[in-house]
């Protein structure tokens, strides 16, 4: 395996799994789980109103900041494999 099919291996690996993290706080935590979260309140709202409305939002903003530094990381590893 070349260095670039590992390079794209690796981002879609990071890709596959921060977008489960998302799709589970947004459909699991806002939908499915929903009435269990409800019973907690955050902020003066139900926890799973909360993360329906704001929490998957907040999420999906801080994993674009995880993927951020993985990728810088990931360039600088082939960067410096040249």
């Amino acid at each position: 395996m070349n260095k670039n099919d590992t390079y794209w291996k690796t981002n879609l690996k990071y890709l596959v799994i921060l977008l489960s993290i998302w799709f589970s706080v947004s459909f699991g935590f806002g939908i499915l789980l929903a009435d269990t979260l409800n019973q907690f309140h955050l902020g003066g709202f139900k926890l799973g109103f909360w993360f329906a409305q704001q929490g998957a939002i907040y999420v999906f903003v801080i994993l674009i900041f995880v993927y951020i530094y993985l990728m810088n990381r990931l360039d600088q590893k082939f960067k410096n494999d040249k």
